[in-house]
């Protein structure tokens, strides 16, 4: 502590002098405390905050997950927050997802996510451009891997969603790839929805559930969507 300019080393000779120098010091160091506890507790209540028992849902995905080709609101997403709303569950979502991403793209941008938005729970929807693409499936397998592993590590729990490629990509392909989220959901041990498109893509008027580019879902599949996710959600919710 630096003494002020006004000290007289004198004042020591006297008892009176020496005990009001020190009650004058003490009362500034007082002050001091009292405007730096102040200013903490401004600083933590500007901070946000997760309400305790809310979770934090993190959708990343893409096209499909992105309400491509559809109007605003009647994606499988938007129509998950109702769906929480209406079961009264404390809980947010954030979509992460971006039309074309592979898993390589979810891997190289989840650090950043996980960080911004501290999920409770973490949806992964990718995979399929990936076989679009022709990609090597053990790095699809890997980047999965990675993402989970990610999450995980930031105390988040996850939810696979599993995909399935036509069978005109060959019996070995499509068989490997629709094993890999099977393999990865059971060696990381987190929670699984085998086919998102059930319901949707395997279906005999499989053309009814689908845009004019026989790729993305229409509007009226996306409940389905969203039918095969729940289930599988709402068991990691608090």
């Amino acid at each position: 502590m630096t003494l002020s300019k006004n000290f007289e080393p004198n004042a020591l000779h006297s008892s009176d002098n020496f005990t009001k120098l020190w009650l004058q010091l003490a009362a500034k160091g007082l002050i001091a405390v009292l405007a730096l506890l102040a200013f903490s507790t401004l600083v933590t209540l500007a901070l946000p905050a997760r309400a305790a028992g809310t979770d934090i849902i993190l959708v990343v995905g893409d096209s499909l997950s992105a309400e491509y080709g559809l109007k605003r609101g009647t994606g499988w997403v938007p129509l998950l927050e109702k769906q929480l709303a209406a079961e009264k569950k404390a809980a947010k979502v954030v979509n992460a997802s971006i039309s074309g991403d592979t898993t390589s793209g979810g891997r190289s941008r989840l650090g950043a996510l996980l960080t911004a938005h501290k999920p409770t729970v973490v949806v992964i929807e990718l995979g399929g451009n990936d076989a679009l693409r022709g990609q090597q499936l053990d790095m699809t397998e890997a980047n999965l891997a990675a993402m989970t592993q990610a999450a995980k590590k930031v105390g988040a729990k996850v939810l696979l969603l599993g995909m399935q490629v036509p069978p005109n990509y060959g019996t070995a392909y499509s068989a490997t790839f629709a094993g890999l989220f099977t393999k990865v959901a059971k060696a990381e041990n987190v929670a699984l929805m085998p086919f998102f498109l059930k319901g949707v893509a395997d279906v005999p008027d499989v053309a009814s559930q689908f845009q004019a580019d026989r790729i993305h879902p229409n509007e009226q599949a996306q409940p389905k969507m969203l039918a095969n996710v729940w289930p599988e959600l709402k068991k990691l919710l608090q």
